[in-house]
């Protein structure tokens, strides 16, 4: 990501308007449940994709079936196609973006987190720790053709859990449990394997990591800056691991960090959240927090110039694995699983915590429930959230609630801008 800038006003995208909705500026949200007559919708809406014109905060009237139960939502980084991943059995839908219609589905053979796809947007890969793979351990890396809307190849990674993509497309990175190894899928060599793919020329492995998660790679691809989940993983300490992707070797020890589950580059400075497990206080401590909750999490502030950590931040517990920056610097970190406190009048505590990057502060806004989509809506200074199944629009200049919110009928589940 690049430097920040602060927004004054809208401006919509000049491609051409969508051919169903009539928006140029669009948001896809995901529900899973079939809904009934409404007066927005006479005919009801099956489970599947509302179109939010993200311009105005408005539902446009159109509604995109995608045959599934749509949780994980994936954009295409060409912007092309929407992958819709239902945890109910496990399908994948491929969503047009410019026509606003689902081609089909491919089924996986696992339940999946995490789903990476290709810059062209004609490959996708799953990530299925579960996949049975004959004489060997579950767990697979399912590569799907996205033209054809079949699995042709499958690469065998034993509790394969976790993706991390370069920018370019050319290395794929994956995170098995319970494992100090990161597996480097070399992706353009896959169309040369067998359906079966255990060639050297496309899996490598690299070790000397801590229960690793994740990656983020710097703009030229050349470093990628991984996470080690260490005890909050089963692990022994949380840390960010630099690699040469050129060579395939470690650059220097490890950085510690309080806690390492998600992150976001912006810049020289990399943001990274997570939960110290007990009995790790006072490193989960909500010292400073005006809150009742006994167990916190924390956002670390790294440079990654100097490889030091500048500042630490008290943020909500959870399980982190949302995040997302605002154009004028609100970092919202989402998590799953956090200590809820619904006391009206007192306090009212969830899972979303926002972070000020340039007057630093946190502030946790008074909602319950797990945070399962954060969206910046660039150009403006709003965030979509989706926390305990309702979609919230957030004013960035504020932190709070903005003036218009959307109901979203039946059970939101993630967000996705779609044009920008």
């Amino acid at each position: 990501m690049g430097g920040l800038v602060v927004s004054c006003g809208y401006k919509a995208p000049t491609q051409q308007r969508a051919a169903t909705s009539n928006v140029n500026f669009r948001a896809f949200v995901s529900q899973d449940v079939s809904l009934g007559p409404s007066t927005a919708f006479p005919g009801g809406v099956p489970a599947g994709l509302f179109v939010i014109d993200a311009s105005r905060d408005l539902r446009a009237p159109a509604f995109v079936s995608t045959s599934n139960l749509p949780g994980m939502l994936v954009l295409a980084p060409n912007k092309k196609l929407t992958l819709a991943y239902s945890a109910a059995d496990n399908s994948v839908a491929v969503v047009n973006n410019t026509t606003e219609s689902s081609s089909g589905a491919i089924t996986l053979p696992g339940s999946t987190e995490s789903i990476a796809v290709s810059p062209d947007a004609t490959r996708a890969y799953a990530a299925v720790n579960n996949a049975p793979v004959f004489g060997q351990s579950p767990g697979a890396i399912e590569v799907m053709n996205l033209n054809v809307g079949n699995i042709p190849f499958t690469i065998p990674v034993p509790g394969a859990h976790y993706l991390a993509e370069s920018h370019n497309g050319n290395r794929l990175l994956v995170f098995s449990d319970n494992s100090d190894t990161m597996t480097v899928v070399a992706t353009s060599n896959v169309p040369a394997c067998t359906p079966l793919c255990q060639s050297p020329n496309v899996v490598s492995t690299i070790t000397g990591f801590n229960r690793p998660v994740g990656a983020l790679f710097s703009s030229d691809d050349n470093t990628a800056y991984v996470l080690n989940c260490g005890p909050e993983c089963g692990g022994q300490t949380a840390s960010i691991q630099a690699v040469d992707m050129t060579t395939q070797n470690l650059l220097g020890p490890a950085l510690p960090v309080d806690a390492a589950t998600i992150g976001l580059i912006n810049g020289n400075t990399l943001y990274v959240a997570g939960t110290p497990p007990p009995p790790t206080a006072p490193a989960n401590a909500c010292t400073g927090a005006a809150t009742a909750a006994t167990v916190c999490g924390r956002l670390d502030v790294v440079n990654l110039s100097s490889m030091t950590v500048t500042s630490s931040q008290v943020i909500s517990d959870g399980f982190h694995n949302r995040i997302d920056l605002s154009d004028n610097g609100q970092l919202f970190v989402g998590a799953r699983n956090c200590t809820s406190i619904n006391n009206p009048g007192t306090e009212v505590r969830g899972c979303l915590s926002i972070f000020n990057t340039i007057n630093p502060g946190v502030v946790i806004p008074p909602d319950n429930g797990d945070v399962t989509g954060v969206q910046a809506i660039k150009g403006r200074n709003v965030m979509y959230v989706v926390e305990n199944g309702e979609l919230r629009i957030y004013d960035t200049a504020t932190d709070k609630l903005g003036p218009t919110q959307i109901d979203i009928s039946g059970q939101a589940i993630d967000v996705k801008l779609v044009d920008f």
